[in-house]
């Protein structure tokens, strides 16, 4: 039983620092545009809505960038605030990044790739999108991603933290195990 809590907590751990780490997709913008919003059940997913937003109304326009990655696949991403809100990117560009993004639009015939960096997840299902962060052009889908140093100095933290806990534990529970043994 004890094994199994330990992985679902981290599965929960794993998954909520996967759906906040900013990544990077290589892509081309084919449109963007602003939609009206109704945020329900899958409120979790998109930004607090005090982030330069209306809260006395029901819905709020949010800017979508539809993108083609080089495989052929699509992927659309969200374009809004995350203000002081968690994830702490602290975005407040979201009208300068569609401008960006809308600029760098592009056809199959004469493509221009963009490398996009976004966090969160994409679910056709409860229409859930990961929200846009940047939008850089590069010459070619070979130029690549790059290394994620911001992602890799954040998990190195996270697991020295962890083992710095999981140390002092031990160690609490080893000397109390002296003292009753002794």
């Amino acid at each position: 039983m004890k094994w199994i809590l330990l992985a679902i907590v981290a599965i929960l751990v794993a998954s909520v620092v996967h759906y906040t780490l900013p990544q990077t997709d290589i892509v081309r913008i084919t449109d963007t545009y602003e939609k009206r919003v109704d945020v329900g059940e899958n409120r979790l997913f998109w930004s607090n809505a005090s982030s330069g937003f209306s809260t006395s109304q029901p819905g709020r326009d949010v800017f979508f960038i539809q993108t083609r990655r080089d495989d052929g696949d699509v992927m659309v991403y969200r374009n809004e605030d995350t203000g002081w809100g968690w994830p702490p990117f602290f975005k407040f560009n979201t009208s300068n990044l569609q401008a960006e993004a809308n600029d760098l639009r592009s056809t199959g015939e004469a493509p221009q790739w963009v490398r996009l960096r976004h966090y969160g997840w994409r679910n056709e299902m409860f229409s859930i999108f990961p929200n846009a962060l940047s939008v850089e052009p590069i010459a070619s889908p070979a130029e690549g991603k790059g290394w994620p140093i911001g992602t890799i100095v954040v998990l190195t933290l996270l697991v020295a933290a962890i083992w710095a806990v999981t140390v002092r534990i031990r160690r609490f529970f080893a000397r109390r195990r002296a003292r009753r043994e002794a």
